[in-house]
């Protein structure tokens, strides 16, 4: 996600700054412009002429590019669903990957016990390359505001294996 991050903070500096994040970011992820343009939907015209003419993208291609950044990141990170919650919740999760549709999606568990300590565990889990976050609903509202993965939550009377299943349902468009 840090290639994502240092794009958006380019994209709202200046033109010639996205121009250069984003070639940095294509080498950075070992990718050519044609890989990214085929990735995001868009023309590999128009994504050479952004990255070596120093043509302003519009906003349509400009999420494009950031939702193909993500995802991209995503699956290097390693494709999983991040569940944060105290040890004794933790304790219940029984499978370590949840297959939705034909894809197995793992899990990874973010022990908190504080509503701190999932605040910062939500920003790890997302650096770490979660694809969604499933967390108590004391926290939901407040990590929904500075992360930029799905959240889903868990409801006590329910499974903590539905609710990552519900997560990973909110990845797929």
């Amino acid at each position: 996600m840090e290639s994502m991050r240092k794009l958006t903070n380019a994209a709202l500096e200046s033109d010639e700054k996205f121009r250069i994040t984003l070639k940095e970011t294509l080498e950075t992820l070992g990718m050519t412009s044609q890989d990214l343009a085929k990735r995001a939907g868009i023309s590999p015209s128009t994504l050479y002429k952004i990255a070596n003419e120093g043509r302003s993208p519009s906003i349509a291609v400009l999420r494009k590019i950031l939702r193909a950044i993500r995802q991209i990141e995503g699956l290097k990170a390693g494709n999983f669903v991040a569940i944060i919650a105290a040890g004794q919740v933790l304790d219940e999760v029984e499978e370590r990957s949840i297959l939705i549709g034909e894809e197995s999606v793992r899990v990874r568990e973010y022990p908190a016990t504080t509503v701190e300590d999932a605040i910062i565990a939500a920003i790890r889990a997302e650096r770490d390359g979660a694809i969604a976050i499933v967390c108590a609903p004391i926290v939901s509202s407040t990590i929904e505001k500075i992360v930029d993965v799905p959240i889903a939550r868990i409801i006590p009377r329910g499974s903590v294996t539905e609710a990552v299943r519900l997560a990973a349902r909110k990845t797929k468009p």
